[in-house]
């Protein structure tokens, strides 16, 4: 790996709104709280804590040619970031609801990203792509793109490390065929339960993950023990309790982007998993989609993170 690594990602960058309960939640009821609305999207999210923690990247993603291309447009240039993205002035540019209750939780999602799947396909062959994927030292990828577009991107990137975020049960199956390829997946229990075929738990699940091609991967669960396993082994880091929960939402994309940045740096998968805990932990303590923190403030929670156990 090069000193200094370039990162290409490719997937979500879209509009995220979030409404929160303000009280208990009643379904099939009206139901007062607050709605936010930001950038969002697996890769953009874990792109810009990749960048938070001094890796340079650029981003390929699709929008429409409305408002909110332009507020995305607009998220992807505060950052950093090198926007590649293509416009289509006749679409509408993807989106992302959540409906958290009043303790943070999911309640649900609603995915409007029609877009991603028609235009993919057809942007992973253009020349500038193409030059792009050669020019960068590593991939990241999510599964908002399309089966045939992970397909494309794999036979070209080569050799190239290939880190990949599942996204949803839904979406995840889009990477079964190309698991064995990948250097590294990020999951939760359900995405993962669905590449498994059986909502399994410690080696069971790793054994099975293993078998289906996976090399490697991390596994969330929430609040309990994050799941990882390499060549090297099976182990587990449990997370520290978080001094508030302001939102989970936004915190599988910055344990992602964290441990992506530490890998870069040429830490293994344990260590680098450790700084992926302390930002997700940042995460859930803001009411960010990822969260504002200095070097001082992040190795205070590096500090709280636990050394990573084994796993029988």
């Amino acid at each position: 790996m090069p000193t200094s690594p370039k990162i290409l990602a490719l997937g979500g960058a879209h509009i995220d709104r979030r409404g929160q309960v303000s009280g208990a939640y009643v379904p099939a009821a009206s139901n007062p709280g607050v709605m936010r609305e930001e950038v969002g999207g697996g890769v953009f999210n874990a792109l810009r804590s990749v960048v938070k923690r001094g890796v340079s990247a650029s981003l390929l993603s699709v929008r429409g040619g409305d408002a909110a291309a332009e507020t995305v447009a607009s998220a992807i240039a505060g950052a950093g970031i090198d926007d590649l993205s293509v416009v289509f002035l006749d679409r509408t540019t993807p989106s992302y609801t959540a409906l958290i209750d009043s303790e943070g939780e999911l309640i649900v999602g609603f995915a409007d990203m029609g877009l991603y799947d028609l235009a993919f396909p057809k942007q992973i062959r253009r020349a500038k792509v193409r030059e792009a994927i050669a020019e960068t030292d590593v991939i990241l990828c999510d599964a908002n793109l399309p089966t045939a577009a992970l397909e494309r991107l794999v036979a070209q990137a080569g050799e190239k490390p290939i880190f990949a975020i599942a996204i949803s049960p839904a979406k995840v199956v889009r990477l079964a065929s190309l698991l064995d390829d990948l250097s590294l997946l990020f999951m939760n229990r359900r995405e993962a339960a669905a590449l498994a075929g059986a909502d399994l738990s410690g080696q069971d699940l790793v054994n099975e993950l293993r078998r289906v091609g996976l090399r490697a991967g991390v596994v969330t669960a929430g609040s309990a023990a994050v799941l990882g396993f390499d060549q090297s082994g099976v182990f587990a880091i449990d997370p520290p309790p978080p001094r508030r929960v302001a939102d989970v939402t936004g915190a599988g994309d910055a344990l992602t982007g964290a441990t992506v940045a530490a890998l870069l740096r040429g830490l293994p998968l344990r260590a680098a998993l450790r700084e992926g805990v302390a930002a997700a932990m940042l995460a859930i303590e803001s009411a960010e989609a990822v969260p504002s923190f200095t070097s001082a403030s992040f190795a205070q929670a590096l500090a709280l993170v636990p050394d990573a156990r084994e796993v029988a």
